[in-house]
C-alpha cells in the first residue's frame, strides 16, 4: 500500500500549509513538543529510576506512580498533538525517512507497553527483577522513541 499520495495531500491541507508558511509557528510547535518531551521523561525516569531502586524509597512506587501519571499523560497528549503538527507540514519529507517510521512502530509500541503492562503491574507496586525488567524496557523504549525523533533530523 502506497501512502505517498496520502503524505502529500496531509501536507497540502491548510494548517500544513499555514505552518510552513509562518516564520515562527514551527519552531514554537517544536518548543513545546521538546518540553513535553522532557516532562514526559521526567516522568519515565521518576518511575523506573523508582523499580531500579534508585530514587524515592520511601514511596512504594505505585504512589510514585500515581503522582507522575498527570504529568506524564499530559505530556504524552501534547507530544501527540505537536507531532502531527509537525508531521503535517512536512509529511511528504517524513514519507521517505526510515527514522520516521522507527519512531513511529517505537512509539506505538512504547504506549502499549506503558498502559497495557508496565502500569497495570507498577500499580499493584511490583518488584524485584521483575520491576527491573519493566524499567529497563521502559527506559529502552521511550530512549528509543526519543533518539528516532532526533533521527529523523539527521537523516
Amino acid at each position: 500500500m502506497d501512502l505517498y499520495p496520502y503524505f502529500e495531500w496531509l501536507e497540502g491541507t491548510p494548517i500544513a500549509v499555514a505552518i510552513k508558511e509562518s516564520l515562527w509557528l514551527f519552531p514554537a510547535i517544536e518548543a513545546v513538543h521538546l518540553l513535553a518531551l522532557a516532562v514526559l521523561g521526567g516522568t519515565v525516569l521518576m518511575v523506573d529510576l523508582r523499580l531500579l531502586g534508585a530514587g524515592l524509597k520511601a514511596q512504594p512506587v505505585s504512589a510514585v506512580e500515581r503522582g507522575a501519571r498527570p504529568w506524564m499523560v499530559g505530556a504524552i497528549a501534547t507530544l501527540v498533538t505537536t507531532g502531527v503538527l509537525i508531521g503535517l507540514s512536512e509529511a511528504v519529507k517524513l514519507h521517505d525517512k526510515p527514522a520516521f517510521w522507527v519512531k513511529m512502530a517505537t512509539l506505538a509500541t512504547a504506549l502499549v507497553f506503558t498502559f497495557a503492562i508496565k502500569l497495570p503491574l507498577v500499580r499493584r507496586d511490583v518488584s524485584g527483577l521483575l520491576g527491573g525488567l519493566l524499567a529497563v524496557v521502559s527506559l529502552a523504549l521511550w530512549l528509543n522513541v526519543a533518539l528516532a525523533g532526533r533521527w529523523i533530523g539527521f537523516s
